[in-house]
């Protein structure tokens, strides 16, 4: 009795923490509508302050490994950051001053393309291409030219009493003195020196103080979580300098050939081209069309055929094709943690708010508040908004796509993780769990029957799309070391603790539901793999495991049935299959899965439970299932049961006689 009570209270604690693992995450709290409204408007009304500072802030992040890599080899703090400073905002000045050469060259030389682009208009016309859309263009321009000569008034004709009265020129000749001169030309000027002068400033102090500053903001935002601030500085540091500094490494990776190609083809100013495409691809998505769109332009006004167009829209595409998909991620990958749709969205947001500026800070600024969220609980939803980490699990995410009768999409993402998982360990690390997460949906009374029978069936439905990735799986000559591989990946002792899945040619296994449709579809998933390992399977549903049913199960050729259970409380009822089955046949192998998301490593309690409910195996994860059902150990005796004898009733008249 002792061996029972702790066989099934061992039963009962693994199932408990199965449970508890499958519980949803706490619900992320959102910002009220006036906390938002407040700060964005204070984000807008206040550009002029907070865009100087945020430039600073980024510039910051971006010299800091510089002036630590000087710092490491002797030279002074100051100096280095001194020198720092200077040297990215000479940089910056010399691209200027080169990119407003090359405009004003290039300003110079635009009247001499006039003829080639007429001719190509000429040519359109000839060739019909676009000739009715130029043509109503030219009419509408020439009727509008019409109409506002015909709007001057005529003056009155002149008569021989009055004769007409020539109109006297008039020149204005303006006198300004040579300072106010000297305001016109310096006033424009003044403001975005000032500003630079103003983030030059700004970004020294941040430098020389950054030590300072980090305590300052860890004493107030996160004194009570040294560990957690720490972590959140330490995470936006890198992330956003590594992604300015990668990002310039791009740039400049796919503006040398762009200026080496358009030199090579002949387009003027090539020098140009190359750095605006370096500058413009700081932008997200939009910038590198913008950069493409003026050289194809110039190539169209500078040769007289369209040879050289094509030539250029092919020079930016294949280096649009090599940089996006080569060297990208290559050097950084997805390193920012921003979903794609995170940027388009976060590149609106800041245009919007601080204009041409703020597109160009979007995504580093967008990084900042996502590494914000992900370290801060008050601003998790920025996290979940805009980052690329998955926010549901993945058993989550195949349990809500079954709630909503989807297989196909939950097939989709099945497939994907079958790339890089095997069959067995998608079912048993997602598969699995999501169907627990039915059963604790079902035991809370919140899923109808109508809900639970849908969810069975796109989960069967699920099984059905896998079929194929089964067979091409069965294929494979390792197929059967998929237990270990899975568990190298997932457990401490890798495949050294792990058991290889035995090879299943030549044995017979009927795989059955226990008590509802949801274990109906946990035992579909486990005849497929018992498929895989090379056995023949066959399926029964928790109506075939009825009292009623049982005997007409056909079980001449069948070596082992394996019953599984999503439900914590079924041991009795496992119990009384078992003896049902192994009585309608003596030499036949009864196996009982509990199914679990975590497993259960403590074999002595399943062995201790198994001999309790008169089981040959118990198991409680699709490996540990598999391994027990394509066992050749010999079926374990159905125990006898000593029934209590009820002591008989004197009959009547012997009673009576007593009675006399």
């Amino acid at each position: 009795m002792a061996n029972r009570r702790n066989g099934t209270a061992s039963e009962a604690h693994g199932l408990d923490s199965i449970l508890a693992a499958a519980a949803p995450h706490p619900r992320t709290v959102l910002p009220n509508v006036a906390t938002t409204v407040t700060t964005v408007a204070a984000l807008y009304f206040g550009r002029e302050v907070f865009l100087p500072i945020a430039i600073a802030l980024l510039l910051t992040f971006a010299l800091a490994p510089l002036v630590s890599a000087l710092k490491r080899i002797g030279i002074p703090r100051i100096a280095a950051v001194i020198a720092s400073v200077l040297g990215a905002f000479a940089a910056l000045a010399l691209f200027s001053f080169i990119v407003a050469t090359q405009v004003s060259e290039l300003a110079q030389n635009i009247p001499v393309y006039q003829t080639n682009i007429l001719a190509k208009i000429r040519s359109l016309k000839e060739t019909g291409v676009g000739g009715g859309i130029i043509a109503r263009l030219s009419n509408v321009v020439e009727r509008v030219g019409q109409e506002i000569d015909k709007q001057d008034a005529s003056p009155p004709a002149a008569t021989p009493d009055k004769p007409r009265r020539e109109p006297v020129p008039v020149e204005i000749v303006a006198r300004e003195r040579p300072l106010e001169v000297l305001q016109n030309i310096v006033g424009p000027l003044i403001s975005p020196l000032g500003s630079a002068g103003l983030i030059i400033v700004v970004v020294i102090f941040m430098l020389l103080e950054r030590e300072d500053l980090r305590d300052r903001f860890i004493r107030l935002v996160g004194y009570g979580d040294l560990h957690r601030t720490t972590e959140a500085l330490r995470d936006a540091g890198k992330r956003v300098g590594l992604y300015l500094l990668m990002q310039l490494v791009v740039n400049i990776v796919y503006a040398i050939p762009i200026a080496i190609g358009l030199w090579i083809l002949g387009i003027p100013n090539a020098l140009l081209w190359g750095m605006l495409a370096l500058a413009l691809r700081f932008v997200p998505y939009i910038g590198p069309a913008i950069g493409m769109l003026l050289p194809l332009f110039l190539a169209l006004a500078v040769a007289p055929g369209w040879s050289l167009v094509l030539w250029t829209a092919a020079l930016f595409v294949m280096m649009e094709l090599v940089t996006g998909n080569v060297v990208e991620p290559w050097l950084y990958g997805s390193r920012t943690g921003l979903s794609p749709l995170a940027i388009i969205v976060a590149a609106i947001f800041w245009t919007w708010l601080w204009g041409p500026l703020g597109l160009v800070l979007s995504t580093p600024l967008t990084v900042c508040l996502v590494v914000l969220g992900r370290h801060v609980p008050q601003f998790e939803f920025l996290d979940v908004l805009f980052g690329n980490e998955p926010v549901l699990e993945p058993h989550a995410r195949l349990y809500q796509r079954l709630l909503a009768g989807d297989p196909d999409e939950a097939t989709d993402h099945a497939e994907e993780m079958l790339e890089e998982k095997y069959l067995v360990e998608f079912y048993d690390k997602v598969a699995i769990p999501a169907l627990l997460l039915g059963e604790r949906d079902r035991a809370r009374g919140v899923m109808g029957d109508q809900q639970r029978r849908q969810v069975a069936a796109s989960a069967l439905a699920l099984v059905a799309n896998l079929e194929d990735d089964a067979k091409e799986e069965a294929g494979e000559e390792d197929a059967p070391h998929v237990a270990a591989e899975a568990s190298e990946a997932s457990e401490p002792g890798g495949a050294e603790d792990a058991a290889e899945l035995p090879d299943g040619t030549g044995m017979s296994v009927l795989c059955a539901g226990g008590r509802g449709e949801l274990d109906d579809a946990g035992a579909a998933m486990l005849a497929q793999v018992l498929e895989v390992q090379g056995a023949t399977a066959s399926r029964a549903g928790f109506a075939d495991m009825e009292p009623a049913s049982i005997r007409h199960l056909e079980l001449e050729t069948v070596d082992t049935v394996v019953v599984g259970f999503l439900n914590r409380d079924s041991v009795k009822h496992a119990r009384f299959l078992v003896r049902r089955l192994k009585r309608a046949k003596a030499a036949l192998r009864v196996g009982i899965v509990f199914w679990s998301e975590t497993g259960n490593d403590d074999k002595e309690a399943a062995a201790k439970l198994a001999q309790d409910i008169n089981a040959d195996f118990v198991a409680h994860g699709m490996a540990d299932a598999v391994t027990g059902a394509l066992s050749n150990e010999p079926p374990v005796a159905l125990k006898l049961v000593a029934k209590r004898r009820r002591p008989r009733a004197a009959p009547r008249k012997a009673a009576a006689a007593v009675a006399g």
